[in-house]
C-alpha cells in the first residue's frame, strides 16, 4: 500500500513549526511571568515567607476570595445550566437578545459592572433599599462579593454547558419517558451524567476568574481589612507599599491554592468521562 513504508505524516501540515510555536508562546506569556513569582519569593526566608502569609490579614483575604469564588461558582453551576436549557430546550420572543446578554459580562469593564453592582445594592440603592429593613445587607459584605463574581462567572458556565446541550441526542430521553421514567427521573439518570464534564469545565472557569478578580469586586467589598478584603486588593497594596516581596508572596499562594483546586477539578472531570463513556 502507498505511504505504508516509511513515516507516517501527520495530518495537519507543519506540525513541528505550529507545535514549537505554542510551546515558546506558552512560555512566554505563561511559564516565565509565573516562574518570575516564585523566583521573587525565593529571595525570602522560609521564616520570612511564613510570618508573611501567615499574618492574620493575609490569611482573612485569602479566606474571603476562595470561599466567595468558590461560593459564586457553585450558584453558576446551578442558574447557568437553567439559563442554557432555556435557552436550548424552549423558542420563545426575544431569544437571542437574552441570548446576547449571557455575554454582557464579558464585553463590559469590570469597574463598570462594580460600580454599577454596588449602586443597586447599596443602603440606598434600587435593591438594597427594600434590603435594609429586613436586615440584608448587601454592599460591603461578602455576600455583595459573591454576587458580584456570580455576575462575571455566569458566561462561563452558559457557554460551556450549552453547545453540550445542542448536541444531545434526544431519543434517548423519548425512549425513557416511553418506558415510564419521571421527567425528573429521565433528567437525573438521562441527561445530567454527559453534563457533569462540562459543568466541571464552567465551575473550574468561573472559579478561577473569581479568584483573581478585582475590578468588579474592589467597589462592592468595601475594602475593609479582616472581613471584605480580597487577596488582589491586599498584593496591590503591598505593591504600593513597595513590598514587591510579600505581594509575590501572596500571589504564590494563591497561585498554588488554585492550582491545587483546578487539579482536583480536572480529575473529577476526567472521572466524570471515564463513567459517562463506560455507560
Amino acid at each position: 500500500m502507498k505511504g505504508s513504508k516509511g513515516k507516517s505524516r501527520s495530518v495537519l501540515p507543519g506540525f513541528g513549526l505550529t507545535m514549537g510555536f505554542t510551546v515558546f508562546y506558552l512560555g512566554v506569556m505563561v511559564l516565565i511571568p509565573l516562574a518570575g513569582v516564585f523566583i521573587k519569593t525565593s529571595g525570602m526566608s522560609l521564616s520570612e515567607l511564613w510570618q508573611t502569609i501567615s499574618a492574620p490579614r493575609v490569611a482573612a483575604s485569602l479566606k474571603v476570595s476562595f470561599v466567595t469564588s468558590f461560593s459564586a461558582a457553585a450558584l453558576n453551576m446551578v442558574f447557568g445550566l437553567l439559563v442554557a436549557w432555556v435557552l436550548v430546550r424552549y423558542r420563545f420572543p426575544g431569544k437571542r437578545l437574552v441570548d446576547s446578554l449571557v455575554d454582557l459580562p464579558f464585553a463590559l469593564p469590570t469597574a463598570v459592572a462594580g460600580i454599577a453592582l454596588t449602586a443597586i445594592y447599596a443602603p440606598n440603592g434600587w435593591i438594597g433599599q427594600y434590603l435594609e429593613p429586613l436586615g440584608i445587607k448587601v454592599a460591603y459584605t461578602p455576600l455583595g462579593i459573591t454576587i458580584a463574581l456570580v455576575f462575571i462567572g455566569l458566561p462561563f458556565v452558559v457557554r460551556t454547558v450549552q453547545p453540550i446541550l445542542q448536541d444531545m441526542d434526544k431519543e434517548t430521553e423519548e425512549a425513557a419517558v416511553m418506558l415510564g421514567a419521571y421527567r425528573l427521573r429521565t433528567f437525573i439518570r438521562v441527561i445530567l451524567p454527559g453534563l457533569v464534564p462540562p459543568l466541571l469545565t464552567g465551575f473550574a472557569l468561573a472559579f478561577a476568574r473569581g479568584v483573581g478578580e478585582y475590578g468588579s469586586v474592589v467597589f462592592i467589598s468595601g475594602n475593609m481589612p479582616m472581613k471584605t478584603e480580597i487577596a488582589p486588593l491586599l498584593i496591590m497594596t503591598k505593591l504600593e507599599q513597595y513590598d514587591y516581596a510579600g505581594a509575590t508572596a501572596i500571589a504564590m499562594v494563591m497561585l498554588v491554592l488554585s492550582f491545587l483546586m483546578l487539579l482536583l477539578i480536572n480529575y473529577l472531570q476526567w472521572r466524570s468521562n471515564r463513567r459517562v463513556i463506560s455507560e
